[in-house]
């Protein structure tokens, strides 16, 4: 039976999901993050109704497993002023791809060192020729084989970001962000510090230079950069300075700020 019979037996296509954060960036529209670390559906969709413009679903460094990421795409998109970004664990060919049939959009791939690593990506996320992503026809990114001609046109609405966080990183940066298919390098503070000798200290200023200096050649590069600081202040140096997606707070961090001051409340009144 042809793709386009099957299509009427199961009902009418659909269009390409549009990514609203890659048009966001690659416009210059400013877009402010938060982190998702707390496993389930219920604090992505919590965090999808504060106003933020895109919400971070980390599996490398939190307790969240790739299986569970489709849930909070589902809870994340029944609000439509708010996008996912997922973070795979690593820049895995395997779980990119599963991440990709999920239905993500937009992908943040931790430490990148090398202009190959960067191309590998690109490779990951992209169908042959051009690329090694396996194909599959039902899958939630094919909105379970309605979309017409998803396979030739995935690319356009996926966004790829990577994370440099090492001095070997910084030192290919402007190679790194000119790889064709790289849509915004993503600035990791903590682990740049510790590579740089001076392990959780990212308000150092020798860290901070390099960080500004970063932010600064991508933008001459007019390509979009990002980063995550819990710290107001510096949020406001690096947007002023010119990135492009900032993420400010973290579900876990703000959970235990909150709660921790809630009982020092009572402590002093009692």
């Amino acid at each position: 039976m042809a793709r386009k019979d099957q299509q009427k037996l199961i009902g009418e296509s659909m269009e390409l999901p549009k990514n609203n954060f890659k048009k966001a960036i690659k416009t210059g529209t400013h877009q402010v993050g938060i982190w998702n670390s707390i496993a389930g559906n219920s604090v992505p969709e919590l965090l999808a109704t504060c106003g933020f413009d895109w919400i971070l679903i980390d599996t490398e460094h939190a307790p969240v497993e790739t299986v569970e990421i489709q849930s909070s795409l589902h809870a994340i998109s029944a609000y439509e002023n708010v996008s996912a970004v997922v973070r795979p664990a690593a820049n895995d060919p395997i779980l990119i791809k599963r991440i990709l049939d999920m239905g993500a959009l937009t992908l943040l791939l931790p430490y990148i060192q090398t202009v190959q690593e960067a191309k590998d990506a690109v490779s990951y996320v992209t169908y042959g020729p051009n690329g090694i992503r396996g194909m599959a026809g039902m899958t939630r990114a094919t909105r379970y084989g309605t979309i017409e001609n998803y396979f030739k046109r995935a690319s356009e609405e996926i966004c790829l970001l990577v994370q440099v966080e090492t001095v070997q990183a910084i030192e290919h940066l402007e190679a790194i962000a000119l790889t064709p298919g790289i849509d915004g390098v993503f600035i990791g503070p903590a682990d740049l510090s510790a590579s740089m000798g001076y392990p959780g200290d990212t308000n150092r200023p020798e860290v901070v230079k390099v960080i500004m200096d970063a932010i600064s050649k991508l933008k001459s590069l007019n390509i979009p950069s990002g980063i995550l600081t819990l710290d107001f202040d510096s949020a406001k140096r690096y947007i002023s300075a010119g990135t492009t997606f900032t993420a400010v707070g973290v579900d876990m961090v703000l959970l235990a700020e909150s709660t921790r001051t809630l009982r020092k409340r009572f402590e002093q009144n009692l």
